[in-house]
C-alpha cells in the first residue's frame, strides 16, 4: 500500500493542498475572505504553479515537484491574483 500513490493520492493532495493554503493566507498581509474550498484549491494550484515554474527555470528536473517552500510561494502569488480578481470596484 503506497502513501502517495493511487489509493491514497487524491486524498493527500487535499491535505498538503490545504496546510499550504493555510500558510499561504497566514503569510500573506491582509484579509483574506477565501472559505475552505478556495484554500484547499489555491494551495494545490500553488504547488503546481511552482512547479511549473520551477521546471521552466531549470531548477527542477522533469520528474521533481516544488517543495513546501515554492508551493507556499506559488500559492501566496494566487492568493494576490485571487484578492485582485475578487477585489470591489469603486463606481
Amino acid at each position: 500500500m503506497e502513501v502517495f500513490g493511487s489509493t491514497y493520492g487524491i486524498f493527500m493532495t487535499i491535505i498538503i493542498g490545504f496546510v499550504v493554503g493555510l500558510l499561504a493566507r497566514f503569510l500573506k498581509p491582509g484579509d483574506d475572505k477565501a472559505g475552505f474550498i478556495i484554500t484547499i484549491l489555491i494551495g494545490i494550484a500553488g504547488s503546481f504553479l511552482a512547479t511549473f515554474l520551477g521546471r521552466s527555470m531549470g531548477w527542477y528536473a522533469g520528474n521533481q515537484t516544488a517543495g513546501i517552500i515554492g508551493s507556499v510561494l506559488g500559492a501566496i502569488i494566487l492568493l494576490i491574483v485571487y484578492g485582485m480578481a475578487t477585489r470591489k470596484r469603486k463606481p
